[in-house]
């Protein structure tokens, strides 16, 4: 069987929000589609892995951020080339500002990005959040749901891609109708939940992008999404509210 290498960035200072459920919903997905999920947890100072596969990171407060962006900073180099190599990516909410090209917090501590994504963030010095369930239309998954919870309002830049347009939601910003960013395969959003228990396919679309890098498919495997459709369905029914 397939082992599946997935890098998981930062887990004990990002993940405020609960996103390390997208690591236990990949890792199950994995090996109902006959894969064998193999996890490297890396944290400041660590070594990164010879095998990488997918790469996870959360969100977590400004202070996490502070904490970890020089160590984000001197992977950089590695993270930008298993970018360019097509690695698929999955970057939440303070990780996500991080691949950007910075942050400035709403006490003006500037953040240093790594700029896998051509986005800037800054929060506003009064603290306002942006919060609420969201729903995003993509290209790659259909309508995405998930729940924001950030202060920082992020600007891309002309010709960045989105991860997508709001359907329901503030988005990067609350202004420009985008939410979160896409560089080839990895992908940036404020999308807590966490984002993939309610987005089976969006979990799928990951796996298969890891696979497709050495001219494998995704197997059919054997998954049972009655649960998620069921969340889906409510989620959708907020959005029309």
């Amino acid at each position: 069987m397939r082992p599946l290498h997935i890098l998981q960035l930062y887990l004990e200072e990002m993940n405020t929000y609960g996103d390390q459920g997208n690591l236990l919903v990949l890792s199950v997905r994995a090996r109902r589609h006959g894969l064998v999920p193999v996890v490297h947890h890396h944290g400041p100072g660590g070594e990164l892995p010879d095998e990488v596969d997918v790469v996870l990171g959360g969100g977590g407060p400004d202070a996490a951020q502070v904490e970890v962006q020089r160590d984000i900073v001197r992977i950089g180099d590695r993270l930008r080339a298993l970018v360019d190599a097509g690695v698929p990516m999955l970057a939440v909410c303070g990780t996500y500002q991080m691949f950007g090209n910075g942050y400035r917090t709403g006490a003006g501590v500037e953040v240093d990005g790594i700029g896998i994504f051509d986005a800037d963030t800054a929060a506003p010095a009064h603290g306002e959040r942006l919060i609420g369930n969201v729903a995003v239309e993509t290209t790659f998954a259909g309508t995405v749901y998930g729940f924001e919870n950030h202060s920082g309002r992020t600007v891309l830049g002309a010709g960045q891609e989105p991860f997508g347009v709001v359907v329901r939601g503030k988005g990067n910003n609350g202004r420009d109708g985008l939410e979160g960013a896409r560089t080839r395969n990895a992908f940036g959003t404020y999308l807590h939940g966490p984002v993939l228990p309610t987005n089976p396919a969006f979990a799928d679309h990951l796996l298969a992008l890891a696979l497709a890098r050495t001219g494998e498919t995704l197997a059919a495997g054997d998954v049972d999404d009655a649960l998620a459709d069921e969340v889906r369905r409510g989620a959708a029914r907020r959005v029309r509210r």
